[in-house]
Order: structure tokens, then C-alpha cells, then sequence
């Protein structure tokens, strides 16, 4: 009642929910019952996935969520030291081959019954980060819809194995350029925030202390209110993109004088600052995250989002954390220009030291049209004169 834009609700932990079946099944049954209307997902690391296919279909599991990070049990025995199966501990290869034919046996099953499956994968530098192609082609041909690579959260603080052990995860440029190298085999996911398994809301703001289990507990809910009200909001929703869809005019990409030469532009990486809604409506020193758009003479891409600690907490506190603007600039690394609706005199100065143009002229205007807009902007201005002469050169 509280978040009636929700449309999906998942369980993903804590541990994998195929490992405590039955109070997994007694919940879908109660959402079921209460809430008809939301649609129900999965997230599983596919050991015991063949085992309950069957079941999760008749509990009406809209999609699936398998984690696959191998599909070579060489490169599997460096990530799964072991696994529990049947009541015993497995170690070393033997286990890896056991929790990939699982894997891929469920995967194969949930697809013939029709039930839709994502894959997430675990980008790990120096262990899977050149078989992950292979993964994505596997799943492809199994018949997954999409794929998902994450970077590894190596942080010491989270406690992981991998972090403990000093393994970094990778860069961005990393991390963009393998799901770049998959996204020719198969549908890539990009948006992707790596939410905690009890995160509650929308994509970057996480509600989930709003719905503790005490809090929960002490809830009144009128479930068939509760559900007339999302139906409203997602009459609204679907009429609002609609009317963005019609509103939509096509961008003409840059004017020049031959095809070829419009070739050699090079494309360019572009930051945005944005509270949600397709538009730039967001001040640089608020922003937690941005959006990574690449703009090419093809037109405007979504590359997918970095997380920022955030610089600016009010007019007493903007601009004395050094440290955080260090790290911002850090996370913008590749980027060329940052658009958002407003920036400060300082934070502005430090971008443009770091070689990254600042940009608050396109506050409240649809996002692709704005990275586009500065795209052309630097063509008009020469910025981008190098990289044609360079290529008219090469083809000469």
C-alpha cells in the first residue's frame, strides 16, 4: 500500500531460498492469496533448482534468477571451494560439476515449462573474466532472456572471501567492455544495482527500513485497497509513458558532409545526474549515482550506472569533502562531460582540472536528447575535429 508502483516481488535470501523450500513456497502462497496481482520472481544459485521446477510453477513464479559464474569446472574450482549436496560436503572439481550440470539442467527445465530466466554473473578480474563470454553464449543457447554481469564487491569491509583476500574487483572500463563483448551473443542487463536480498522500493532508493519486521507487525493492511490503488498508479504509469513515447521526436544525428567521414566521429561517454523520469533533473552535489549514456554518430546508448558518495548535503556542507570529490572524479573516470541540472563554482573547476566538462544546461530536458545535444555541441565546437581527420587520414 505504501509503494503501489511495485510491481514485482522477489526472494533472494537471506542463503538461497531453494535451501528452506518450504517456508519459501508458504510465503508465495500467502502473496498469492493477498496480492494476486504482483508478480513473483526467484533468485537461486541453481543447486537445488531441478528439484523444485515443477513446484514453482504451479506457485505461478513469473521469472527466475540463476547465479552462474562458470560453466568450466577448471575455472569453477577457484570460485566454489565446496558445496553441500545431499546431506554432504563436496569439495574441489567434483562439486563444481555437480553445481553446474544442476545449473544448466534447471535452466533447461524452467525454459520448457515457460518460465522466463535471468543469469547474473560475478565479474571476477583474474578468474572468470575471460570465460564469461562463454557463460553468456551457454545460457544463450539454453534459452535465458537475459544476462547480467556484475562487478565483484571486493570491499575489506563487506567480509567477503575475495575481499579478504586482497582480489579487486574490476574497473569500470572493465566492466564495460566484456558486457560489451557478450552483448553480441545475448540481451545484456546494465541497469543492474546489486539491491541487497531485503531492499523495498525503486531502482537507487531503497526503502527497505521502512518495512523491518517489527515495523511490519504493527502494519494494518487493506490488501484489496492496496491493490485498486496499484492498479491506478500503473494506469497513470502507462499513460505517462505513452505520452512520452508520442512525444518523442527523432534526433538527427549530426550533419556532415559524407557518410564516411560522419563514421570517424568517435563515440564519447557522458555522465547524468537524475532523480528518475528520463529527464536531467538532478544537482551534481546530491547525486548518489549516475547514469553512463555513450553517444555516437549512431545516436545515444545506455552503458549502465556508477554509485557516488555524495558531495553536496546542504549550503553549510557543500564542498568541504575533499575526499568525496576525489572519489567522484574517480568514478567518472572515462566519462567526458557530466550533465545535471545545476553544479557549483568549485566542483565545476575540479571537473574540468580532471579533464571532464561540466554541463547545466539541459536541466529538466529527456535525457537522450541532452547527451545527444552536448555530443553535437562538441562536433560544432571542433572537439571532436581530431579523431576525423585522424580517420579520413587512415582511409586515404
Amino acid at each position: 500500500a505504501n509503494i503501489p508502483q511495485m510491481t514485482v516481488l522477489g526472494i533472494a535470501g537471506p542463503g538461497d531460498p531453494l535451501a528452506n523450500p518450504e517456508r519459501m513456497f508458504a510465503t508465495f502462497r500467502m502473496l498469492s492469496e493477498q496480492a494476486p496481482d504482483i508478480k513473483l520472481c526467484v533468485s537461486t544459485n541453481g543447486l537445488m533448482l531441478p528439484e523444485y521446477v515443477d513446484e514453482l510453477v504451479r506457485h505461478r513464479i513469473d521469472h527466475v534468477t540463476v547465479t552462474i559464474n562458470c560453466v568450466d569446472p577448471e575455472v569453477g574450482t577457484k570460485i566454489y571451494p565446496w558445496i553441500f549436496w545431499n546431506h554432504r560436503r563436496i569439495k574441489g572439481r567434483k562439486g563444481v560439476q555437480i553445481l553446474i550440470e544442476q545449473q544448466q539442467k534447471g535452466l533447461e527445465m524452467l525454459v520448457d515449462r515457460g518460465i522466463l530466466v535471468k543469469v547474473n554473473s560475478v565479474l571476477i578480474p583474474g578468474v572468470n573474466d575471460k570465460h564469461l563470454k562463454e557463460v553468456s553464449r551457454t545460457v544463450k543457447d539454453k534459452g535465458a532472456f537475459l544476462h547480467n554481469v556484475m562487478p565483484l564487491i571486493a570491499e575489506v569491509e563487506h567480509g567477503t572471501f575475495y575481499g579478504v583476500m586482497g582480489q579487486r574487483g574490476p574497473t569500470h572500463a572493465e566492466l564495460n567492455t566484456l558486457q560489451d563483448s557478450c552483448a553480441g551473443d545475448m540481451n545484456m542487463m546494465r541497469h543492474c544495482r546489486q539491491c541487497r536480498a531485503d531492499a523495498v522500493g525503486l531502482l537507487g532508493e531503497d526503502r527497505g527500513a521502512e518495512f523491518t519486521l517489527d515495523k511490519i507487525e504493527s502494519m494494518q493492511i487493506d490488501y484489496r485497497a492496496a491493490m485498486e490503488k496499484r492498479a491506478r498508479v500503473r494506469v497513470a504509469i502507462e499513460k505517462m509513458r505513452a505520452t512520452k513515447e508520442a512525444a518523442k521526436t527523432p534526433v538527427n544525428i549530426v550533419s556532415l558532409e559524407s557518410s564516411a567521414v560522419r563514421r570517424k566521429y568517435r563515440p564519447v561517454s557522458m555522465a547524468v545526474a537524475t532523480n528518475g523520469g528520463g529527464i536531467i533533473n538532478q544537482h551534481f552535489g546530491h547525486a548518489k549515482e549516475f547514469l553512463i549514456y555513450e553517444a555516437s554518430p549512431d545516436g545515444v546508448r545506455f552503458i549502465g550506472h556508477r554509485q557516488a558518495g555524495q558531495y553536496c548535503f546542504g549550503s553549510d556542507t557543500c564542498g568541504e569533502s575533499d575526499a568525496v570529490m576525489v572519489e567522484t572524479i574517480r568514478t567518472l573516470e572515462g566519462c567526458e562531460a557530466v550533465l545535471c541540472s545545476k553544479i557549483g563554482y568549485e566542483p565545476w573547476r575540479r571537473l574540468e582540472e580532471a579533464g571532464i566538462q561540466p554541463d547545466g544546461e539541459h536541466a529538466m530536458a529527456p535525457i537522450e536528447d541532452a547527451v545527444m545535444a552536448v555530443y553535437q555541441e562538441m562536433i560544432d565546437n571542433g572537439k571532436l575535429d581530431d579523431d576525423v581527420t585522424a580517420g579520413v587520414n587512415a582511409s586515404a
